[in-house]
């Protein structure tokens, strides 16, 4: 069982921001971030910042996971960023197994492709941001050796 990373065509990045823009709206209301009535339009306006020329946009790749058949398992949007000690990192914007194709290990197995599409650019190291509340997510990246390097964290009160 192996991933292959695949550029996006045009036709699949439509689907992909079809799909996965509305999912990260709500992961943004569910961490408490956005208001519900305004997250969709102010996740189509962040992704559109992040990626104003598409998939042509400078150090942004974005990849289908396909399965050994070239069945599609899911989406990785990647980019490459400076670091302050002047190297340069892979930050994971997004990573998505679809849901039937979920608990197979394609997750593990998309990291190591990244891992080794970064090592062939030169790369020093991967980064990503996962929400509080995505617990799985936040596991699976513990053990594949990724470590907190910033932690936000809320209380709710009472009341308010």
């Amino acid at each position: 069982m192996t991933i292959t990373l695949q550029p996006m065509t045009e036709a699949e990045f439509a689907a992909y921001q079809a799909d996965q823009v509305p999912d990260y709206a709500q992961q943004k209301v569910r961490s408490g971030q956005w208001p519900a009535a305004e997250a969709l339009a102010l996740a189509q306006r962040e992704v559109a910042g992040l990626l104003p020329q598409g998939l042509a946009t400078p150090d942004h790749r974005l990849f289908t996971l396909r399965d050994d058949d070239g069945q599609l398992v899911g989406w990785l949007w990647v980019a490459e960023q400076p670091r302050a000690d002047g190297a340069r990192c892979a930050y994971v914007y997004d990573v998505v197994i679809r849901p039937e194709r979920r608990r197979e290990g394609w997750a593990t197995q998309a990291f190591t492709a990244l891992e080794a599409h970064a090592r062939v650019r030169g790369l020093a190291a991967i980064g990503l941001h996962v929400f509080g509340h995505n617990h799985g997510a936040r596991a699976l990246y513990e053990q594949l050796g990724f470590v907190a390097t910033s932690v936000v964290m809320s209380k709710p009160l009472d009341g308010a």
